[in-house]
Order: C-alpha cells, then structure tokens, then sequence
C-alpha cells in the first residue's frame, strides 16, 4: 500500500487543517495510507514575543521543510497566510484548497463589537495589520500582544486578560467556535492578511510522487485570488514586520484587489484598488504588482521603512 507521510504542526488548528486534507487525498486517492507527522517549530515555542521580534512567519515552516528535506515526509499542510512570499528554495506549493472564510472576527464576552468597547478597553493581538486597522478604528482602545493557537487565546480571553480580541473567522469555524464570533470584520472597511482562509500543501520540488499526490486538491479560482493579494505583498515586500493587507474577489470577468498598507503608531493608511480580466494569462501577478505599484506611488515604501526601524 502506497503511503503518503504529511508534516504539520501540533497546535489544534493545525492538525485539524491536516487532518482535513488528509481526508481529501484519501477521497481522492483510494487506497492510500496517510500517516501524520506532528512537529513543534520555533514559532509554536516562543510565545512570548511578536512573530516579527522572533524572525517572521517562516518560522512556522522550518523544521517541517528540514522533515521533508530528510525523507520523513512528503508533504506539509499550512495556513497559506503563514508562507513566507518566497519560499526556501527547492519547495513548492503544488495545492492550495478551496478557500474558507477570508474575514476577521471580533470576540468578546461582554462587548458586540469593535463600536461598543468602552475607552480604554485591552484588546488582544499580536498583529500588526489587525493593530493598525484597530487604531484607525478605535484610537482610544489598549492593544496588547497576544500569542498561541486559537484556544490559548479565547483561554486568554475568557480569563479576563483582554475586553476582546481579534481572530480569523476560518481558524474558528473550523476548531467549532462558530458561536464565540460576536461580529465580523469584513472588506472594504476591514482588510484580511494576504491569503487569509486558505490552506496550502507544500512539498519538495524534486518530489513527482507527492506533487502528482496533492494537486489534485488544487482549486485554481482560489488559486488566482491568492496569488494576486501574495503578488501585492510580495512586490511591497511584506511580511509580518509590516501591515499589509489585501482581499481579491471576481466580479463577472474580472479579478479586483484591494490592498492596503498600514500605520500602527497612527491608524493611517494607505489603499489601493485595481482590476484586470481573469482570463489573462498572468491575471495574479499583473494585478498584484499593479496594486503595489500605486500604493508604493502613494508613498507606501516611506511608511513600510518607518515601521521597519519601529
């Protein structure tokens, strides 16, 4: 029996998103045996700094490339926000699922929504991009660092720590949180991370077997949007030292994108929106660049250095 060996992190969100896609390539592949094998990164480890003071997103993906590197597994399943916009060389994202809900959620036990917390009150997170979107909201508000998986945080939460916090709906509807989401953050007021809902399978490049395995699974429209909003980012050169946010979606024949680069100290930001025919062979990355472009023409590399020595 042919068996397929998946790297994933240990964290509740992570084995479920593994566990999901593992259920894909059996449906898709009967007769194949999936084995997980459940790693502990950097970036699950410390938890008491910022993923920017710590070395960035990348560190969610390491010691699962170095699993796959070594032959201990075919592929590995991730949170396609948490990919850094260049991959280490010799890998590969040979699928990236049909994408889950794209918004931010507002949580709390006592308050609605961002509009109702009173002045002063602590909301929890560790991002930069939620940060300055709350601070352009809501500059009165305290806003405090928060780390772990998705439980440790509503833990957190429900502890008294924070009056809210800020989680992505699709890490929630999918750990059966559903209930705990007191109102939504959504486009245009509210911008998600680049890729934000999607679920991304990463492999070896010179692995034929694995590659013909999981693109299966690949769905090409969310494909498209994804890569248009990376593209954006990758152009800005992003990363989770910089507030950059971007949602693509269709409308008729055309793929638009909106993006936005933040100021956490402030609340200011800059946005732009572009739009281009799906049909075009290189639709993602003309776009993505194009939106990067007018926001780096409306001063967006100023305040992308400004945050970097903050």
């Amino acid at each position: 029996m042919t068996v397929l060996k998946i790297a994933t992190r240990k964290s509740p969100l992570a084995l479920w998103q593994t566990e999901f896609v593992a259920s894909q390539l059996r449906e898709a592949h009967p007769g194949i045996e999936i084995e997980l094998v459940p790693l502990s990164t950097r970036g699950d480890e410390v938890l008491d700094r910022s993923l920017a003071a710590i070395g960035g997103k990348g560190l969610f993906l390491k010691e699962l490339e170095v699993a796959m590197q070594r032959g201990d597994a075919n592929l590995a399943v991730h949170s396609l926000k948490d990919v850094p916009m260049e991959l280490e060389e010799g890998f590969t994202l040979p699928a990236i699922l049909k994408r889950e809900d794209s918004a931010d959620a507002f949580v709390s036990n006592l308050y609605d929504d961002v509009a109702s917390l009173p002045v002063g009150a602590v909301v929890g997170t560790s991002s930069l991009r939620r940060q300055s979107q709350l601070r352009a909201l809501r500059p009165d508000l305290v806003i405090r660092d928060l780390r772990g998986n998705v439980n440790t945080r509503l833990g957190k939460l429900d502890a008294g720590e924070y009056d809210a916090i800020i989680l992505a709906v699709a890490g929630l509807k999918r750990l059966g949180f559903d209930a705990r989401i007191r109102s939504r953050l959504d486009a245009p007021v509210w911008l998600p991370a680049p890729a934000q809902g999607a679920i991304a399978i990463e492999c070896f490049a010179g692995d034929a077997f694995a590659i013909e395995m999981a693109s299966v699974l690949d769905d090409a429209s969310t494909r498209q949007r994804v890569e248009a909003e990376r593209a954006m980012n990758r152009a800005l050169h992003g990363s989770c030292h910089v507030p950059v946010s971007a949602i693509a979606s269709y409308g008729g024949d055309y793929l638009s994108l909106i993006g936005a680069v933040g100021n956490v100290a402030t609340g200011d930001s800059l946005r732009a929106e572009a739009h281009v025919l799906r049909t075009d062979v290189n639709a993602a990355d003309t776009l993505g660049k194009t939106v990067a472009a007018m926001l780096l023409d409306q001063g967006a590399g100023a305040l992308i250095a400004e945050t970097l020595q903050d």
